[in-house]
């Protein structure tokens, strides 16, 4: 008996690693993508929608794209162009895409997908949180069908950015705390466990072979500044993927998270693991992850493509 595909909306903004996210999941049997949207954070909007728009003609899909939100909430953008390349996906030469956004936000586009959809949708943010933010403050009855939230934010150690914060919270913080105060069962795929989940040289060589497929990740793998191909390319985003479809590869714990807004930690993400502080959790926490299984995953996803 075939496995239910599970209807997901991906909030994004590629991103060399969300390039890899995007493929599997537009890709996998047990995913059914509704909308893509996107935001600025690894670069600006206008470009993480040219790629997201670039991606699904890659592909051949029939998936719709929402442009979203150019800045955060309340503060100003700092991008990561420094570490995806000017494009956002340097190193591949994407075919002209004849293909358009929805004529509407985002914002607006999630709301409808979800209203009228016959069953929960699972949002998947491996993007800066400003968009699911304003979705929750501006149409409150979104909440009511969607299953959850399994996202790619926050660390429960050191950033990449500050001290204590991880890029996609470091962004929009503000986001971030309604994201987590918003009572929806969330997990979160935090960098202290997706740093570890690299593709080493072992993996890009395979994934090399894999037709048109390969030649395009293996071409965006020399220009990923997130890692190297001789100490392993960080697969931050990919992570949120591998949890959908296969969450056994993780080892998780349920806790409250805070999120720090401003000053020398803004973005960090706070967990009260021990529960002292809070009588109620409101995350699922990956704490780890077994590494040579989700380079397995990886691999056997990119494969099957071609």
């Amino acid at each position: 008996m075939l496995e239910k595909k599970r209807p997901i909306i991906i909030d994004t903004d590629p991103g060399i690693d969300d390039a890899v996210a995007l493929s599997i999941a537009l890709n996998h049997p047990n995913l059914d993508v509704k909308l893509l949207t996107t935001v600025a954070g690894n670069v600006n909007v206008t470009k993480t929608t040219e790629n997201t728009l670039k991606l699904v003609s890659f592909f051949e899909k029939q998936v719709p794209v929402a442009k979203g939100c150019d800045k955060p909430l309340l503060i100003q953008l700092e991008d990561s162009a420094d570490i995806h390349g000017e494009s956002g996906m340097d190193g591949y030469d994407f075919p002209v895409t004849s293909l358009k956004t929805l004529n509407v936000h985002a914002v607006e586009a999630m709301k409808e997908c979800i209203l009228n959809s016959a069953e929960p949708i699972t949002l998947v943010p491996i993007a800066a949180l400003t968009n699911i933010a304003l979705l929750f403050s501006m149409y409150p009855e979104t909440k009511r069908n969607i299953k959850e939230i399994v996202m790619m934010a926050g660390s429960l150690s050191r950033g990449n950015t500050n001290t204590s914060a991880e890029f996609n919270t470091y962004v929009d913080p503000h986001a971030a705390q309604i994201v987590f105060q918003s009572d929806i069962p969330l997990t979160m795929v935090g960098l202290d466990v997706t740093s570890t989940a690299v593709l080493t040289k072992n993996e890009t060589e395979k994934i090399k072979g894999f037709g048109k497929v390969g030649k395009m990740f293996y071409s965006l793998f020399q220009h990923y500044r997130g890692g190297s191909l001789q100490t392993g390319l960080k697969m931050h985003d990919v992570c949120a993927i591998a949890y959908l479809t296969d969450p056994g590869l993780f080892t998780v714990q349920e806790t409250f998270i805070e999120v720090a807004l401003d000053g020398p930690a803004a973005g960090a993400t706070v967990a009260d693991l021990k529960m002292k502080y809070h009588d109620t959790t409101n995350a699922v926490v990956c704490l780890d992850i077994d590494v040579p299984a989700f380079q397995k995953w990886v691999v056997t996803n990119l494969e099957k493509i071609n």
